[in-house]
């Protein structure tokens, strides 16, 4: 069984900065995707940005240039720098590990203010 437990969401005004973490423990495969999606009212959880164990990224259109993924596999965590933030990046956001199983963190809300 894999935990996830997420850090760093809050309330930020528009343009300003947040640093999310995400800490794995358990049963972990050494190969493995490590990422952030985020779910806004209303709407779908959508992909923010994945890194895999080898360091390649992909990130949402969305936040191409203000979003930066990073891990330290060391320490089975991943980090999002968010910089520029914007209203409608405004949501909960979820830690995920994708390895034999997809794992999910609770969820950590993010408001960015007009």
């Amino acid at each position: 069984q894999v935990q996830l437990v997420e850090s760093g969401g809050g309330l930020v005004q528009a343009g300003g900065s947040l640093r999310l973490s995400c800490a794995a423990s358990g049963s972990i495969w050494r190969l493995n995707v490590m990422g952030w999606y985020r779910q806004a009212p209303g709407k779908q959880r959508e992909l923010v940005a994945i890194i895999t164990s080898r360091g390649i990224t992909n990130y949402a259109d969305s936040v191409k240039g203000r979003f930066t993924i990073s891990r330290d596999s060391s320490k089975n965590t991943v980090y999002l720098q968010m910089n520029s933030l914007k209203p409608e990046d405004t949501a909960v956001y979820y830690c995920t590990l994708q390895a034999s199983s997809d794992y999910w963190g609770q969820g950590t809300q993010v408001t960015v203010s007009s």
